[in-house]
């Protein structure tokens, strides 16, 4: 027995040492306990562009990093789910980026000096956008006024239904990607869709015609501070999501700058109830829900 456990303590060292070379390569300081680790949580709910968003946020993170000596950033990757089982375990981080969809963390967000309606409860900013989608209407040739059947792509949390209602199209509500191939088809006149199948048709070459529905846009990624140990370094990463340099490279991921513009929204911390009767609503046609669920956006509303 005692051989054998001698035998292992030079494996033993051997693992340390090469998790040691692997972790803080020559050069790099292990981080001291006086150093600020801030993490951060992505949350996809809903179809980007192209791409990865948290690695465009850990990107932006390490520019922050970069620029303030002891702050580091932990951007973790979660889905919906995942993220609502590590809170159920008591897992929280120190700042989130979400879309709509994810209201688990409403409580716990802290106000932030930044005005945006779609991220405001009871008077107070708790979520403000770092870049956005957009809803248009693809043909495949330059005539939007002739008959056809439109399909209205369903992906994710968002209300792409409403957002056809509001924008006065007619169509069938079909998953993402069968609508997408639909209408490459010819089985749909016109796709009611997102930046994503803008990408898609971009990264196969085929030349379609689109027109922006401006009317509503929930397609908003937006990050919450939950920590005040760290709301400083959180809001130091905020600034860099918002920064022209950061906001300038988004069309990396297929993405679009939070300018606001124009229209209208819903709060991105919608219950899972609030986003089915929203979307029944569409469905149905009934219009009931324009004042308590829409929340317009000023033409030149600004996030700081």
């Amino acid at each position: 027995m005692k051989r054998r456990l001698f035998a292992a303590i030079p494996y033993v060292l051997l693992t340390a040492v090469l998790t040691a070379l692997l972790l803080f390569p020559k050069g790099s300081e292990a981080p001291a306990s006086s150093k600020t680790i801030v993490k951060v949580w992505n949350i996809d709910t809903f179809e980007g562009g192209k791409g990865s968003r948290t690695a465009f946020l850990a990107k932006a993170a390490r520019r922050v990093e970069s620029e303030n000596e002891g702050v580091y950033y932990f951007v973790t990757d979660y889905t919906r789910e995942g993220a609502l089982d590590a809170i159920s375990k008591g897992e929280l981080p120190d700042a989130v980026s979400f879309g709509i969809g994810f209201s688990a963390l409403l409580e716990r967000s802290l106000p932030i000096p930044y005005t945006f309606a779609g991220g405001e409860v009871a008077g107070k900013c708790l979520a403000v956008p770092w870049c956005r989608g957009r809803y248009l209407l693809f043909s495949k040739d330059d005539d939007f006024e002739e008959e056809g059947k439109t399909a209205i792509s369903h992906g994710g949390c968002n209300l792409s239904v409403l957002a056809a209602r509001l924008c006065g199209v007619e169509g069938e509500e079909v998953p993402s990607m069968e609508a997408y191939t639909g209408f490459l088809s010819g089985e749909y006149r016109y796709l009611l869709g997102t930046q994503r199948d803008e990408c898609r048709f971009a990264s196969r070459g085929e030349s379609v015609f689109s027109k922006e529905m401006k009317g509503f846009c929930d397609l908003y990624c937006v990050v919450s501070v939950l920590s005040e140990d760290h709301f400083e370094e959180a809001h130091m990463l905020i600034s860099e999501l918002l920064s022209p340099r950061t906001q300038e490279a988004l069309f990396e991921i297929g993405m679009l700058p939070a300018a606001l513009g124009e229209g209208n929204t819903v709060s991105v911390f919608a219950s899972d109830e609030a986003l089915k009767e929203l979307r029944s609503a569409a469905l149905s046609g009934d219009g009931n829900f324009s004042e308590k669920y829409l929340k317009p956006i000023e033409k030149g509303e600004k996030l700081c």
